[in-house]
């Protein structure tokens, strides 16, 4: 064989491969899959289904023609509210220095700028909810970090006239119907020994990613995961291929890991994983898991809807059966002899008003039969299902259970009962912050890996004035650093604000002669959202921001010395930063020749006063 034909059959071999490994995780998923197509037909209203023994989900039929099998939804509102509660935990991605060393904290306000800039830019709130709506459905949802080479500023045009950019962090919710784990056991995504990525892409994504073209196929011959019984797939049409990627940890042998991509047949990459985005500059998966309620010794998280189908069930049947006693009663039931009237006519229309009822002579008439009263154990077990619904979900109002804390009147007391009322959902808030700030360590080590080139980042301070921060990615000490996704507490927008009261009312926010300054009022009023009113400067602030927005522009060029700066605090940022940051001998000459300007001129001031 020539080293071509070599060549080719090791790829048909990888191929073959990947796809009967991803055959047999798809198979070993089926029963958790059919799971969750179960609670999405639930959520979005179809509700007289199951899974048989096939595991195959079916319709259930009816015992007899006159039954009602209407649905009475409360898993969708339920859904809907827990996701709004939980869409109050919007934390900053906000870093904190290891040490306390000027450079710590130089590349901790950095660090925090880049994720900053980072999460508007990727939209990362509607990545969250997207995510969240999944997890709380299905009970897992998964995050997706890639550098997207294509994104960012414009850098000029490659020699044959495609537009170069400087690249950015790409962030995506993935469904759980895409992720295949080696694994179903394995509760950590970091310990499975491999994870595979499948999806219907369109073929010209591929040919732009890959540089393969395929034929395509409609993307309905790739639902082998319908999201719900009869609900069509979102991706329609044809010009789609099923992409598989299978990305595998590093391990003796493979130290950087492997990543193979497939699709239509044809191998599509196949090399190291891409990124450096694990401890200690390692490569790793590009995904972050987010569950809402974990299992112990399962992949995979269960969702609240789970625990839901089972009281939605009793609660439809509870509900549809009181109907049906109320459809007796307006309707009523006629007790007919046999052979005394056209019971064919009477059946068809009724008893309508003022209908003329022939009868047979010397038979009885026709009479209404007594259905007496709807029982009261159907009310009651209305209730107690309305109950349960509540306690299972974590989502109870309060005002339902008004009457139990009637005579309290305690502001603590009342606080305390809105913090219990919100006990169950605490588990879901910590599993969302954790994925929150695993995605901040991804993005800052894409961007140590990918920024090699000097970068210029818009940053606003806390004069709201806006700043150019110059930076490359050997700036962020990601391994320094400790990502904080937000206080403990989920503070509502009264409840933050009570807080930001009480500290002014201790006195946390005053200075040394127990006033605030300017820059602590315009905190203030942004804490309690009214960041508009603030109008106050803060000079010293302002001067040493200006003073550290110059060290930044002095890596690349002159900075330039204003008559009106505070050049004692210029002075003292400029030699902060010399001590502290490791710097060109170019750059420190610069900086020193900057230093002495300001000297020059704070004599000068002195002079003349």
């Amino acid at each position: 064989m020539t080293e071509e034909e070599i060549r080719k059959s090791a790829e048909e071999a990888l191929v073959k491969d990947v796809t009967d490994d991803f055959a047999r995780r798809r198979a070993a998923r089926k029963k958790t899959e059919r799971g969750w197509q179960l609670n999405m037909n639930f959520v979005s209203g179809n509700q007289y289904c199951d899974v048989n023994s096939a595991g195959e989900i079916f319709d259930e039929e009816k015992t007899y023609f006159w039954q009602a099998r209407r649905a009475f939804n409360h898993i969708a509102p339920i859904i809907d509210s827990r996701c709004a509660k939980l869409g109050r935990i919007r934390p900053a991605l906000i870093v904190r220095a290891a040490g306390g060393e000027e450079s710590d904290r130089r590349s901790a306000a950095l660090a925090s700028e880049i994720l900053s800039a980072v999460s508007d830019a990727a939209d990362l709130d509607g990545v969250i909810s997207d995510a969240t709506v999944w997890a709380e459905t299905c009970g897992t949802a998964f995050y997706k970090i890639m550098w997207d080479g294509g994104a960012g500023a414009p850098v000029g045009t490659s020699a044959d006239g495609k537009k170069l950019s400087q690249g950015d962090v790409k962030i995506s919710a993935v469904p759980p119907f895409e992720i295949y784990p080696f694994s179903l056991t394995e509760e950590k995504l970091s310990a499975q020994p491999g994870i595979i990525h499948a999806c219907a892409v369109p073929v010209s994504d591929i040919y732009a990613a890959y540089g393969v073209k395929l034929a395509g196929k409609d993307a309905a011959d790739f639902a082998f995961s319908p999201y719900a019984q009869g609900v069509p797939t979102a991706k329609s049409g044809g010009g789609y291929e099923l992409v598989i990627e299978r990305y595998e940890r590093p391990a003796e042998g493979m130290p950087e890991g492997r990543f193979t991509a497939v699709a239509g047949g044809k191998l599509l990459y196949d090399g190291p994983l891409p990124y450096k985005n694990g401890e200690n500059g390692t490569r790793d998966y590009p995904f972050v898991k987010q569950t809402s309620l974990p299992l112990a010794g399962s992949f995979f998280g269960a969702s609240v809807v789970d625990r839901l189908i089972p009281v939605q069930r009793a609660y439809n049947a509870v509900k549809n059966r009181k109907h049906e006693f109320l459809n007796r009663f307006a309707l009523g039931m006629l007790a007919v002899e046999d052979g005394s009237v056209d019971a064919d006519g009477l059946e068809e229309d009724g008893l309508t008003p003022g209908k003329v009822i022939v009868y047979r002579q010397g038979a009885r008439p026709p009479e209404m039969m007594q259905t007496g009263t709807v029982p009261a154990e159907f009310g009651a077990e209305e209730e107690n299902l309305l109950a349960e619904f509540a306690k299972i979900s974590g989502t109870g109002s309060l005002s339902d259970n008004a009457d139990g804390f009637a005579g309290i009147t305690s502001a603590t007391g009342l606080q305390l009962i809105i913090d219990q009322d919100e006990t169950r959902l605490d588990y879901t808030y910590r599993q969302i912050k954790r994925a929150i700030q695993r995605i901040g360590r991804h993005i800052l080590r894409l961007y140590r890996q990918f920024a090699s080139d000097v970068r210029l980042l818009k940053t606003v301070g806390e004069s709201s004035a806006q700043s150019l921060l110059y930076f490359k990615g050997s700036d962020i000490s990601s391994d320094d650093v400790v990502l904080e996704a937000d206080s403990e507490s989920n503070l509502s927008p009264a409840q933050r604000r009570a807080a930001v009261y009480e500290m002014l009312d201790r006195g946390l926010f005053s200075d040394e002669n127990g006033r605030l300054s300017p820059s602590a009022k315009n905190r203030v009023l942004e804490l309690l959202g009214y960041k508009g009113l603030s109008g106050g400067v803060d000079l010293a602030e302002l001067n040493r921001a200006r003073a550290g927005e110059e060290n930044a522009v002095m890596r690349v060029r002159e900075a330039e010395v204003k008559s009106y700066d505070d050049h004692a605090a210029h002075i003292a940022e400029h030699t902060a930063y010399l001590l502290t940051e490791k710097t060109e001998k170019e750059v420190e000459a610069r900086i020193c020749a900057h230093i002495e300007a300001h000297r020059r001129l704070l004599k000068e001031v002195e002079k003349d006063g």
